[in-house]
């Protein structure tokens, strides 16, 4: 077949009559475009969103059952005392809110997001 055909029913509808080769292409085409409007929208969608990004190091640490705070420091390579030490947070209190037991003040979560280099999102 050199192309497509029309029929016209009686009633006055148009039909369509393809090759299954031509058939098959165009329903490739069409699953393509989808997923690539599918992928567009995801992206676009997260884009959007206020979503923290973090380094995959750091998703992995949290997958594993750090706290996101543990995980972070540990990225930066910092101890909590040396941590305690730049911010003037007690190591107790850093070891508090790494294990959940204790949840910090905007201006903590602040002084700690500046001392390891990160975005204060990162954090809350």
């Amino acid at each position: 077949m050199s192309g497509p055909q029309i029929i016209r029913t009686p009633g006055g509808e148009e039909l369509v009559v393809l090759s299954r080769a031509e058939y098959e292409a165009l329903l490739e085409r069409a699953d393509h475009e989808a997923e690539d409007a599918d992928d567009v929208a995801i992206y676009d969608a997260r884009k959007a969103a206020d979503s923290v990004v973090l380094p995959p190091e750091v998703s992995a640490a949290i997958l594993r059952g750090e706290s996101r705070l543990k995980a972070i420091r540990n990225w930066r390579d910092e101890t909590q005392l040396h941590l305690s030490f730049k911010t003037g947070i007690g190591q107790g209190y850093l070891s508090d809110l790494e294990s959940g037991r204790r949840t910090g003040t905007p201006e903590t979560i602040a002084k700690l997001a500046e001392a390891l280099s990160v975005p204060v999102e990162w954090l809350s």
